[in-house]
């Protein structure tokens, strides 16, 4: 061939096609978990500055069940890229069918173990030539029900792990019982994030994060709304803020019983004019805090990745079913009664840098590892089957009643009946989902009110 003169042009490049948009869905079954799969989706679809290397369109999915988030609960989120009013409500089997239909490119099971299981069976049941990266995790500190928790979650392409120590017990449970840990990937809390604290002249806020099962006992949770009260009165030149999750009637990733709002009401002497409760997005409480009180609430590792001070409480003891069990070796854990006398707890720099906090500022690069798993598995041209280790032959005596719940035979398949025909009708559906709405409504008012009384008449 001969060479090209300098008169001659160069051909022109051809544009490269535009890559189609990564369809992405993340199933969530309360307002915190659909607070870390939204999150979760966002971080590892973009690159660490949060821009999308390629368009990306995600779908919202609340799994019908007692926690469902009402829409307040959903705007109290806060910001997670996705528009609340898109959200919409599914059944496990119209979720699968949903997937089935949709060809989602990835999938955030944001669910509580069993939910996680369930939905590995039903997607492995689907047989779809093409199916999506699953990926699952946990919304904050794991400090019950480990190794079930975690086995219930296996078969996922990505389990995430919030922090080195966290990745550490997830690989060493799965080795101990002999599955493959190499699904365990080491990140953070998608939520971390705000200003490094930084404290203002004249502002003293103390905010306590109440959680809605820590403590359950009513003695115990009259016990600490009266040391915040109390803390109240002592320094009446401070603002005490009471953090709720939710308003008595709505349910959160926890059952709440005992509402800290009924309990307020009752409280002898009232509440001082400095105290006040307060809901909406933790962000933005943390926004004006100059002092975190917890007993174990995941908001204490927000907190202490803004480097606000925080303490967590020992009034109760140190106990596993509190869960302060996990800050020992934080310098965090305290009483009422030092905080009371002015004293505040100091981290420690080598426990916060095993727990994911990222106070050091690595938080940038805290998804580079998982972000590049999965754009490995999604460039894969075929994917290997779904397999969990719980299977009909290695837990025949739990996984068919996990499956049961969601309407899903053993081998993963819905069972007959479990979706409404399509061609049921528009008037039909929308009767059916109004007659869903009042039962669910009933149950929650059931577990919420009638429950506790029938349990306190028990033990009469």
């Amino acid at each position: 061939m001969p060479p090209r003169t300098s008169n001659e042009a160069e051909p022109a490049e051809t544009p490269a096609a535009p890559r189609p948009a990564l369809r992405v869905a993340v199933l969530a079954d309360s307002d915190t978990r659909w607070k870390w799969g939204a999150l979760t989706a966002r971080r590892l679809t973009a690159d660490a500055d949060g821009r999308n290397v390629r368009p990306v369109e995600v779908s919202g999915l609340l799994l019908r069940g007692r926690a469902t988030p009402t829409p307040r609960q959903l705007a109290e989120v806060g910001e997670v890229g996705i528009d609340a009013a898109r959200v919409r409500e599914v059944t496990a089997v119209e979720f699968l069918h949903t997937v089935r239909d949709e060809g989602y490119d990835l999938v955030v099971l944001a669910l509580v173990g069993g939910g996680v299981q369930a939905m590995l069976h039903g997607l492995a049941a689907l047989d779809l030539p093409r199916r999506p990266v699953v990926v699952t995790g946990y919304v904050g500190v794991v400090y019950e029900k480990l190794a079930d928790g975690l086995l219930l979650r296996h078969g996922a392409d990505v389990v995430l792990a919030n922090s080195r120590h966290d990745a550490e017990r997830f690989r060493a449970v799965y080795e101990g019982v002999g599955a493959d840990a190499s699904a365990v990937t080491e990140a953070a809390l998608p939520f971390l994030g705000g200003a490094p604290y930084r404290p203002e002249e004249g502002r003293e806020t103390v905010v306590f994060a109440a959680q809605p099962s820590v403590p359950a006992s009513r003695a115990d949770r009259t016990y600490l709304l009266r040391r915040l009260v109390e803390h109240a009165r002592l320094h009446p030149r401070r603002e005490v803020l009471l953090k709720l999750r939710s308003k008595p009637g709505e349910h959160t990733t926890h059952i709440e019983e005992l509402p800290y709002q009924k309990l307020a009401q009752r409280l002898p002497g009232g509440l001082p004019p400095n105290f006040r409760l307060v809901y909406g997005h933790m962000g933005e409480v943390l926004d004006r805090t100059d002092l975190l009180v917890t007993v174990s609430s995941t908001a204490a590792l927000e907190s202490l990745h803004r480097r606000i001070p925080t303490a967590v409480l020992t009034d109760l003891g140190v106990r596993e079913t509190l869960g302060n069990h996990h800050f020992v070796g934080s310098g965090l854990l305290t009483s009422w009664d030092r905080l009371d006398g002015g004293i505040r707890p100091r981290p420690d720099d080598q426990w916060l840098a095993g727990q994911g906090v990222a106070a050091d500022g690595s938080y940038g690069t805290a998804y580079d590892t998982a972000r590049a798993k999965v754009t490995a598995l999604l460039d894969e041209s075929e994917l290997p089957p779904l397999a969990p280790y719980y299977t009909p032959a290695t837990a025949p005596g739990y996984l068919p009643g996990i499956l049961g719940r969601h309407h899903l035979a053993p081998d993963g398949a819905p069972l007959p009946g479990a979706a409404a025909p399509q061609e049921a009708g528009r008037v039909r559906g929308a009767v059916r989902e109004t007659v869903r709405n009042a039962a669910r409504g009933a149950y929650r008012q059931g577990v919420q009110r009638v429950a506790p009384v029938i349990r306190r008449m028990g033990e009469l």
